[in-house]
C-alpha cells in the first residue's frame, strides 16, 4: 500500500509527516502551495471539498481530510507502534490534548496570527485596520498562551505527553510547539522540555531537513 499525502511544509501537516515517517510507511507526497491557492483547486477539492489540509489518500481512493481522522487511522492501522492507547480513558485523554493541540492552539490562537486578514472587518480604514490587526494578533498570542498553560499542567516531568510512549498527542503538540519557537511566544517548561525531546528524535529531525528547516 503506498498513501498518497497532501502537505505544505512547515504546517500542520508537519505532524502527519513525523507520524509517517515514524511508522515507516511508503508514501507519496503532493505539495500543496497555499499561497498559489492550490487547495482551491478542482482537482483538490474533488479529494477534499473542504479545501484543507492535511488530506491522506488511502490504497483503495478513500481521502481523510483532517488532523485527528488521519492520525487515529495510522495509530489503530498500525497498534503495535503505540501511537494510541488500547485504554479507553487513556486514548481519551491522548485524544484531548490532540484536539486542544490542534482546535484550539492552531484552529482558535495561531489562525489569528497567521491569517489575521481573516478576522478584520472589511471597509475600515487604514488607521482602524492597524489597530484591529494588533488587536486580533494578541487575542491570538493570549490564546495559545493559555492553552499552553493547560496543556503544561497535563504533561508529565519526563517523557511523552502520555507517559513513556510517543503517541499521536505528541505530533500534534510538536507541531504548534515548533510555531511557537518560530514565532517568539514563550512555551511553559514541561512544553519546552517536551518539543525538545521530539525535536531530538531521528525521525523528526529528517522531517524537518525535509521540509526545509535545520
Amino acid at each position: 500500500m503506498t498513501l498518497q499525502f497532501y502537505m505544505t511544509p512547515g504546517s500542520c501537516t508537519t505532524g502527519i509527516h513525523i507520524l509517517l515517517e515514524e511508522l515507516e510507511l511508503p508514501f507519496q507526497v503532493s505539495i500543496v502551495n497555499l499561497q498559489a491557492g492550490d487547495h482551491r483547486q478542482p482537482a483538490y477539492l474533488a479529494l477534499n471539498p473542504k479545501g484543507t489540509i492535511p488530506t491522506l489518500v488511502l490504497d483503495d481512493g478513500t481521502a481523510l481530510t483532517s488532523f485527528p481522522s488521519i492520525a487515529c487511522w495510522l495509530a489503530r492501522r498500525h497498534p503495535r507502534k503505540r501511537l494510541l492507547s488500547d485504554d479507553p480513558l487513556l486514548a481519551a485523554r491522548t485524544l484531548e490534548l490532540l484536539d486542544c493541540a490542534v482546535n484550539t492552539v492552531h484552529g482558535q490562537g495561531f489562525t489569528r496570527i497567521f491569517t489575521t486578514e481573516r478576522y478584520v472587518p472589511e471597509g475600515l480604514d487604514p488607521t482602524d485596520t492597524s489597530r484591529w490587526t494588533a488587536s486580533i494578533t494578541a487575542q491570538g498570542q493570549a490564546i495559545v498562551r493559555e492553552a499552553f498553560d493547560v496543556i503544561e499542567a497535563r504533561l508529565p516531568d519526563t517523557g511523552y505527553a502520555m507517559g513513556t510512549d510517543f503517541t499521536i498527542a505528541d505530533a500534534a503538540l510538536f507541531y504548534v510547539f515548533f510555531w511557537a519557537s518560530k514565532t517568539n511566544i514563550p512555551m511553559p517548561p514541561r512544553c519546552q522540555a517536551l518539543f525538545e525531546r521530539i525535536r531530538a528524535r531521528p525521525m523528526v529531525n529528517q522531517v524537518l531537513r525535509e521540509e526545509g528547516y535545520r
